[in-house]
């Protein structure tokens, strides 16, 4: 006979949803379908404006730059998706403790489905490829935090980008040279596939999927925007070099301008660890956050 696992039900006084900030589902919902459809049409400022900006004596580089940030201005101003590949929906949910949203995880995926009613669809069963027809189920990452606010981050995350991610999984031994290295061979391999200019989502520590969700997170940060730690912005700034210096260019083409922006996220590992994720994502790099 085997043994059963004991359960407690958590019954809450009547004093505890008093304590709580209740956030509605449906005005969840409501705002994260403004946030899709807004995200979908708008990349990331930050993205256009470096492009705009761009400083080069290439020729050909400066005129795909260019044809990028026209191609951006019309899908603003004609209210038409940046890129015919509108991407998976993944969310980064910060539910804080003091908060009380039930139905939170089907708002976001009601949410999904209205905004990207007219947009490609783009999620399949992983083997018969049978199309869930309207892009949902959402990937959600929830992490809990103190306070009693919900922050919400939405990535479009096209395939070209995140098929040319990669896991390594170091030993302590490989040091920061080792972490610098990863991340060159990981755009040398997989830059030119994912549409450059790219902002290089570095994720290090954890286990294998903090790792790989800290590199995804990483994508968040307004491009150029160095990590806090002196010594981190350090290495991204190394690492952007390197990259850079590899000549693949604005889409493809050769030139000076592989990676915008590289950032790091990091969250203590285990001492027999150095897991390092690398997400490239290309420049219509479309995110947003709203905070309720």
């Amino acid at each position: 006979m085997q043994n059963q696992a004991n359960f407690v039900v958590f019954e809450p006084p009547k004093w505890y949803n008093n304590r709580m900030k209740k956030i509605e589902a449906s005005y969840v919902k409501a705002q994260i379908e403004k946030l899709i459809t807004e995200c979908l049409i708008r990349p990331d400022e930050s993205v256009t404006s470096a492009l705009a900006n761009i400083k080069t004596d290439n020729e050909t580089e400066s005129l795909a730059a260019a044809l990028i940030v026209e191609n951006n201005k019309i899908a603003a101003n004609k209210r038409m998706y940046c890129c015919q590949d509108t991407g998976q929906a993944v969310f980064f949910v910060k539910l804080g403790d003091e908060v009380f949203c039930p139905g939170l995880a089907t708002a976001i995926d009601e949410a999904t489905r209205t905004a990207y009613g007219s947009a490609r669809k783009s999620v399949a069963d992983p083997f018969t490829r049978i199309n869930t027809g309207d892009n949902t189920p959402a990937i959600i990452e929830t992490e809990l935090v103190p306070g009693d606010t919900l922050e919400i981050s939405f990535l479009a995350k096209g395939a070209g980008s995140e098929n040319m991610s990669r896991l390594y999984m170091l030993t302590p031994a490989s040091g920061i040279d080792g972490v610098i290295d990863c991340v060159v061979d990981a755009v040398e391999k997989g830059g030119r596939n994912a549409c450059p200019p790219l902002v290089v989502g570095v994720g290090i520590g954890g286990v294998t999927e903090t790792a790989c969700m800290l590199s995804k997170r990483a994508l968040l940060r307004p491009v150029g925007e160095h990590n806090a730690r002196a010594d981190i912005a350090k290495i991204e700034e190394q690492i952007s070099k390197r990259v850079n210096a590899l000549g693949i260019g604005v889409a493809a083409l050769g030139g000076k301008l592989t990676a915008l922006g590289v950032h790091i996220e990091t969250a203590p590992t285990h001492i027999g660890m150095l897991p390092v994720a690398v997400n490239l994502q290309c420049h219509s790099l479309r995110h947003g956050t709203i905070v309720f």
